[in-house]
């Protein structure tokens, strides 16, 4: 056995919390070349992160059993209670039982035949020739509205949507300095612990009198909150309690719909740097849709725009999944003693030239038919792997590829000059500002 490596810059009581802050893309990127099993420390905590895809498997699948949720999902159990993302053992497995079915592709099918496409088509009907909107806002708007009108019907869901699009967005901007800061600054009275508390308060009550009024109707509305108050688990005949449904439904808003705006606005940006992608991605929409709403049965046929999806994603990935050892634990001929803090950064693996040739250069052809055959497990795992895998990794895909295509099919989104767009690490890998000048394509 040896012992893990540390890794350099570590400082009193701060660890390498500044590092990581002040550039996170680069900190984890850089961790490979100290080994396959690094020592870091959020501020004095040591955690153990691993490099390797065989390694990330090994502690997201192979032994998923041996680790719980990590310290980044105990910061966050304030806000999502003991939803999926933060819950362990038989609570997450008895949770995953009974919220996966809403995920299901038949599901999936019916949200974007009454929401993704309908609302992606209003918004592309709204813009005149010209106009510049702030893109990045804009794709943040709609993709919480999906959200909302997914998970309540209107009649529950006006004042919920309102609050969503109101508080997500204030606590999305505070949640990595608050979990990767010492325990004692997220109790100080400053600004952004004081925003983010509000937010999150507003959030949980508002949603919480949204289900017991849901409950109260008995009724199915059709609404993915229909489903989770209906659900039933196989084993016992049991189902969730309001506080269970409120959290799951915390959990699926807050880390849901952040990613996928991220992912759409990253989409257009690039596709104005790299006319070449641009004019394929026009190409097979301009085939497949002619000019009309993309549909959940369009998809299969959107071949090349999944491959510019699956691009993005491996560009602008949550930047970490935390676990804790449960028993102890060998990782790459290293020992990880039981309650050890181990992490898996995605951006590590997913920028990794080993895996990914030239992994700064946007490249949708890495995703060419067979090409994804290639990489070893656990080298490409935008929404974690294993039993945990998050329930939206079918649901994200589906609404980027129709917001994208629908988009796609009569606009161009052509970047302003003069503005510089660079990438502001948050919650995701966030732009700093994205307006954009919408062109038609068809008259």
């Amino acid at each position: 056995m040896t012992n893990p490596r540390p890794v350099p810059g570590r400082r009193p009581v701060l660890g390498h919390s500044v590092a990581l802050l002040r550039d996170p893309l680069k900190f984890f990127t850089s961790l490979p070349q100290h080994g396959e099993v690094v020592k870091i420390h959020l501020a004095p905590l040591p955690v153990h992160v691993v490099t390797t895809p065989e390694l990330a498997w090994q502690v997201l699948a192979t032994d998923a059993g041996k680790f719980d949720k990590g310290l980044v999902f105990d910061k966050m159990r304030p806000l999502f209670g003991d939803g999926l993302a933060t819950s362990n053992g038989e609570l997450n497995r008895r949770q995953r039982r009974l919220v996966m079915p809403a995920f299901g592709r038949t599901r999936i099918a019916g949200y974007a035949e009454h929401t993704m496409t309908k609302l992606a088509g209003e918004l592309a009907s709204s813009w005149h020739p010209g106009e510049v909107v702030q893109f990045d806002r804009l794709m943040q708007d709609l993709v919480l509205t999906i959200a909302g009108q997914t998970l309540f019907s209107t009649a529950l869901g006006d004042e919920a949507l309102a609050e969503i699009r109101r508080s997500i967005p204030v606590m999305l901007k505070y949640v990595l300095v608050r979990a990767f800061s010492p325990a004692f600054v997220e109790k100080l009275p400053i600004p952004p612990n004081r925003r983010f508390d509000a937010a999150a308060a507003r959030l949980r009550e508002v949603i919480g009198e949204t289900v017991v009024a849901a409950r109260e109707t008995g009724a199915d509305h059709g609404d993915l909150l229909s489903m989770l108050l209906l659900a039933r688990d196989e084993d016992t005949g049991e189902g969730m309690s309001d506080g269970q449904v409120h959290d799951e439904v915390i959990t699926i808003l807050t880390t849901g719909a952040e990613t996928t705006a991220v992912a759409l606005a990253w989409f257009f940006h690039e596709l104005g740097q790299h006319p070449d992608v641009e004019r394929r991605f026009h190409a097979e929409v301009d085939e497949v849709l002619d000019g009309r709403a993309a549909r959940f049965e369009d998809l299969p046929d959107l071949g090349y725009t999944h491959q510019i999806v699956a691009e993005i994603v491996r560009r602008t990935p949550p930047l970490i999944l935390m676990r804790r050892a449960r028993e102890d634990v060998e990782l790459g001929g290293v020992a990880i003693p039981a309650g050890s803090e181990v992490a898996v950064s995605q951006h590590t693996l997913h920028r990794d030239p080993r895996w990914f040739p030239e992994p700064d250069r946007f490249d949708p052809d890495r995703w060419a038919p067979g090409r994804a055959a290639e990489l070893p497990k656990g080298a490409y795992i935008p929404f974690g792997a294993g039993a945990r895998l998050c329930p939206g990794h079918v649901f994200a895909p589906t609404e980027i590829g129709i917001v994208a295509a629908t988009i796609g099919a009569r606009w161009r989104l052509v970047p302003v000059p003069g503005r510089k767009v660079y990438a502001q690490i948050k919650a995701t890998m966030q732009p700093n500002r994205l307006p954009m000048t919408v062109v038609p394509r068809r008259t």
